[in-house]
């Protein structure tokens, strides 16, 4: 039978596109993979073209949407943590008879879970399947969940009883109350709340497999894997195996995008990017001033412009990008003013792409985890605008002095980031003043190449995880056969 390998994961691109890069290096290791997901009832029908689109582009791995969850409640008004929480106990039983048909025809080997789909470990348990969890965030931001949950073991305070007072977990930085994630500066809120448990299933699982590099991450990949962040808990084994990338987009087509187009009518090195994700919108207030920036500033640029009222960053499974034209919420004019050196997209952009392109020379990112990987595997330098989630954890790993690939895009966490800073930014980014970072982030691109190389520290460190994987099939044979080891 052949050997398999499932690969279940929350949906939205952000958790999709690393899942199909590690399906990836499972096929190329000679197992088979299918990267499973499903629909949240607050978007019907979107994972289903996110897995067209990602399975056009990659005709060797196979998907599966498990089927519509019926809304049995109103999750519109319900918190959006325990939405998530709900929806994935709902699928427990359409994940389990999946890999329960899977099997008949093919040895399932292993089950990959990400943090959103932490209830799932109650399938693979019943089913005596290996399972993992793939982060899709770097080491550093793991050193910091899983330090998390130590200190809501040991500590009655909150994470903002802190204040400006930094915090100290093993592998990091001296972390700010305001670096961390929002949802979890309470310890009374139910988000909070409803997130431990996840953390602690990372300890229960076989292993974590991390999206990273040890090159990157030396002090927090050395903290995970001496368990210094959980040292009351059993710490599972870590693997570094990345950077793994994989491109996504609302559209996948032959014709290379206009935007590449435009780049290439453009002088090396002379364009600034800007892009947040895929549910990085703004409001039309910050839009104008970014616009006021990009325009004052006399750069080059390539915009991907997204519209989003009061986003509530804990509804990114949920929420919709509204459309928009482009004349109607950028400043009047701004499109002719700047049209010989600016180009504006809406939605979406080849982002791996773009961001290889010689003539870009820096990028303005929300500190997307997946984005930070494809900056460093291109040897861009960033400036940083955190916006939800993990991502101002990411900022404050970029930004630290040992590490230096960026710097913070300064007010990005009060309402408005105005005009005079977006101007500063963009022009130091492709200037002189950047140069100390452009030097590092070349010097990390190198390594980042080095470590998927067959001889590279990711590379090896997968070739142990196989190993780890084998001695698992062993130990349960054994045991099946009532020979203990």
């Amino acid at each position: 039978m052949k050997e398999a390998v499932v690969l279940y994961t929350a949906p939205g691109a952000g958790h999709l596109a690393p899942m199909v890069s590690l399906a990836k290096l499972f096929q190329k290791n000679g197992f088979s993979a299918t990267v499973v997901t499903f629909n949240h009832p607050l978007r019907p029908g979107k994972a289903d073209q996110d897995v067209s689109s990602l399975s056009s582009a990659n005709p060797s791995i196979s998907f599966h949407v498990l089927p519509q969850i019926t809304r049995g409640e109103d999750y519109a008004n319900l918190e959006p943590t325990l939405v998530m929480r709900s929806i994935l106990q709902a699928q427990n039983m359409n994940l389990q008879n999946y890999i329960t048909g899977l099997s008949k025809t093919s040895s399932v080997r292993a089950i990959m879970l990400d943090l959103f789909c932490t209830v799932a470990l109650d399938v693979a348990r019943q089913l005596s399947i290996p399972t993992y969890f793939f982060t899709q965030f770097g080491a550093s931001a793991l050193a910091f969940f899983l330090s998390l949950l130590e200190f809501d073991t040991s500590c009655a305070l909150s994470l903002k009883d802190y204040g400006n007072n930094p915090i100290n977990f093993p592998g990091l930085p001296p972390v700010l109350a305001s670096d961390c994630p929002t949802f979890l500066l309470d310890r009374k809120l139910n988000s909070y709340k409803s997130f431990i448990p996840n953390i602690l299933s990372l300890v229960k699982s076989d292993g974590i497999l991390m999206n990273t590099f040890e090159s990157l991450e030396p002090k927090a990949i050395s903290a995970l894997r001496e368990g210094l962040c959980v040292p009351s808990f059993n710490m599972p084994p870590v693997y570094s195996i990345g950077p793994l990338l994989t491109e996504t987009g609302e559209k996948e087509t032959e014709e290379r995008h206009e935007c590449l187009k435009w780049l290439d009518l453009q002088p090396k090195g002379t364009v600034v990017f800007l892009c947040f994700g895929s549910m990085g919108g703004f409001s039309l207030d910050q839009i104008k001033q970014i616009a006021i920036g990009l325009e004052n500033s006399g750069q080059r640029f390539l915009w991907v412009v997204k519209v989003n009222v009061n986003i509530d960053p804990r509804k990114v499974f949920s929420t919709s990008i509204p459309d928009f034209e482009l004349d109607q919420i950028l400043p009047e004019g701004f499109l002719d003013r700047t049209k010989d050196r600016g180009m504006v997209v809406k939605t979406w952009v080849p982002q791996i792409q773009v961001l290889h392109h010689e003539s870009v020379g820096g990028f303005v990112t929300h500190c997307g985890w997946n984005s930070i990987l494809e900056a460093v595997t291109a040897g861009k330098p960033m400036v940083c605008w955190p916006r939800y989630a993990e991502q101002r954890l990411n900022k404050a790993f970029l930004v630290d002095h040992d590490t230096g690939l960026g710097v913070a895009m300064e007010g990005y966490d009060r309402d408005l980031v105005e005009a005079e800073e977006v101007q500063a930014k963009v022009r130091w980014l492709i200037g002189e003043g950047s140069d100390f970072l452009k030097e590092r982030i070349n010097a990390m691109k190198d390594k980042a190449g080095e470590s998927l190389t067959e001889a590279g520290p990711s590379s090896q460190v997968f070739v142990e995880f196989l190993m780890d994987l084998e001695r698992q099939k062993l130990i349960k044979t054994n045991i099946q056969g009532n020979v203990f080891v």
